[in-house]
């Protein structure tokens, strides 16, 4: 109660919290690390220091301070440590794709992706900025979660619709409207996660209820699995229509953990996994581009794969670069992350690990973990089930597409057309991942007074 008080006492006073000054100082530091990249990438390839490097920095470091200070006029109680970190990795993002974009320049091409993710940056920070400038209180969402699941599925097909649905690399996956192409699945993510956070308050108690025994093991009631089975049904037309593995497991992974988390059930999760590997490996006989995916990652080294169009060519060059990159890599601009096909992109990760090393991986991972832990702690702050449901939701979203496309990348798993979150280049990844990372720093400004008693910390 006196915390509470004092915090308002300090609200009431203009008094800036401790938290939005450890957030600043900690801008300053990923800002200085992005222009030291940036510096090193060009005294390495080009041996010569230029303006040009502002292009690529001040964009990113003016939309972040910006928003710092909107969170400090509009949000001052919203978690230090997120913001910081996605600078931090948006920022190496646009430096390795400038990395490459010198090496393509140098090879006398011509298409350059650097600028355009720094374009996109800035809009995306915009969204998230709008985010907490405009949504005052995430529970308005509760509201329209039916309404999320009808835009979250009319994003979800709309990449099959004549003139304007594309396919690009085999899946069709895009939207393309006056030479702009778009994927509009990163934001159906966004729409499912809010429906499956709001349906699963209202009917947690029925899905906890037991079933019959099987074997020791108690299963849930016939009519409770009718979820999981429209679930599975929306993944397996994403696979077959959309020719995507990594996207329908990415929803249909999502879905799995947040009954788990709504209903405390592991045998929701069992079953669902169970019905998804089936259903793979069915695709995997059935299917031949999603056979295609799984004999390269089986056998990349066999010859009938290696020189087989959308074979395992792009996967074994990953590989390659990540072995020569060794503990502690080339440095950045040391070494030849080109001649990885979609090195700016599906393969930033194979890139970045050639030239920062395993070492360098491990720092890029410690970020990631960072962030969605701190979602997670946000969600624990909350005693409300549907922000604790929704921040999980947010949160497990980006972990589980990093998961996927590292797996994919390093050979744990079939190799996805899903992007890395803010490394790689493209609009809608970028645009989807920060719109999260705005919802989350609304949530977070909301957390119980537990975190405010010294219970989180900053």
């Amino acid at each position: 109660m006196t915390s509470t008080v004092a915090i308002d006492i300090q609200k009431i006073a203009g008094v800036v919290p401790r938290k939005r000054n450890i957030e600043i100082w900690l801008l300053f530091f990923a800002f200085g690390i992005n222009a030291f990249e940036l510096a090193q990438i060009q005294l390495s390839t080009i041996e010569i220091l230029t303006f040009d490097i502002l292009t690529y920095w001040a964009p990113l470091a003016v939309a972040a301070t910006v928003l710092h200070f909107i969170l400090r006029k509009k949000a001052s109680e919203a978690d230090a440590l997120i913001l910081p970190a996605v600078v931090l990795l948006n920022g190496l993002g646009i430096a390795q794709i400038y990395r490459l974009d010198l090496a393509t320049i140098a090879a006398g091409g011509t298409e350059l992706f650097a600028f355009r993710q720094v374009i996109w940056t800035v809009v995306a920070i915009a969204a998230a900025s709008a985010v907490v400038l405009f949504v005052r209180s995430h529970l308005f969402l509760r509201r329209y979660v039916y309404i999320s699941m009808v835009v979250g599925l009319a994003l979800l097909i709309s990449p099959a619709l004549p003139f304007i649905g594309t396919s690009i690399n085999g899946a069709q996956l895009w939207l393309s409207i006056g030479g702009l192409t778009f994927q509009p699945g990163e934001l159906a993510k966004i729409a499912l996660t809010i429906f499956f956070a709001g349906y699963l308050v209202t009917r947690r108690d029925s899905l906890a209820a037991v079933g019959p025994k099987f074997v020791g093991i108690q299963l849930p009631r016939a009519r409770d699995l009718g979820p999981i089975l429209a679930i599975w049904a929306v993944s397996l037309l994403v696979l077959i229509g959309q020719r995507d593995l990594g996207t329908s497991l990415l929803y249909f992974g999502l879905f799995l953990v947040m009954i788990y988390v709504a209903t405390g059930r592991a045998i929701y999760v069992v079953v669902g996994l169970g019905m998804f590997v089936t259903s793979a490996l069915i695709a995997s006989r059935v299917l031949d581009y999603v056979g295609g995916r799984f004999a390269s990652w089986l056998n990349p080294f066999d010859p009938t794969h290696y020189d087989a169009i959308g074979g395992s060519y792009q996967l074994v060059q990953g590989l390659f670069g990540l072995a020569h990159g060794s503990v502690l890599g080339t440095g950045l601009g040391g070494g030849v992350p080109q001649l990885v096909p979609l090195a700016e992109s599906d393969f930033i990760i194979a890139s970045l690990g050639e030239e920062l090393g395993l070492a360098g991986m491990f720092a890029i991972l410690a970020l990631y973990l960072l962030i969605v832990s701190r979602g997670l702690r946000v969600a624990f702050n909350h005693s409300d089930d549907f922000s604790k449901l929704l921040t999980l939701g947010l949160s497990f979203v980006v972990a589980l597409q990093t998961f996927i496309v590292i797996g994919g990348v390093t050979r744990v798993l079939p190799l996805t057309g899903l992007t890395t979150p803010f490394l790689a280049a493209g609009g809608s990844s970028l645009l989807a991942n920060w719109i999260i990372i705005g919802l989350l720093l609304r949530i977070s400004d909301t957390a119980d007074t537990r975190e405010r008693n010294g219970v989180s910390g900053f």
